[in-house]
C-alpha cells in the first residue's frame, strides 16, 4: 500500500502531516502548547578577528491551517 503515496510524499512529509493533523485534534489548551512547541528558533552570531558579535534569534513559526 505505500506505494501508492511514495510518488506524491517523503516519509517526512507524511509525517509533518500526521502530527499537524494530532495538534489540530487536540483540546484548547494542550494543543497551544504542542504548537508552541511546534516553533523552530535559530540563533546565529557573526565572528570578526576571533571574537563574537551580536548574538541574533531568528524564529520561524509556522501558522496552523
Amino acid at each position: 500500500m505505500s506505494h501508492f503515496w511514495k510518488p506524491t510524499f517523503t516519509y517526512l512529509q507524511y509525517a509533518q502531516v500526521c502530527a499537524r493533523a494530532v495538534r489540530n485534534s487536540l483540546k484548547e489548551e494542550a494543543r497551544l502548547v504542542a504548537i508552541r512547541r511546534d516553533e523552530q528558533g535559530l540563533k546565529y552570531a557573526k565572528w570578526e578577528a576571533g571574537k563574537q558579535g551580536d548574538v541574533k534569534n531568528t524564529l520561524n513559526t509556522r501558522t496552523v491551517a
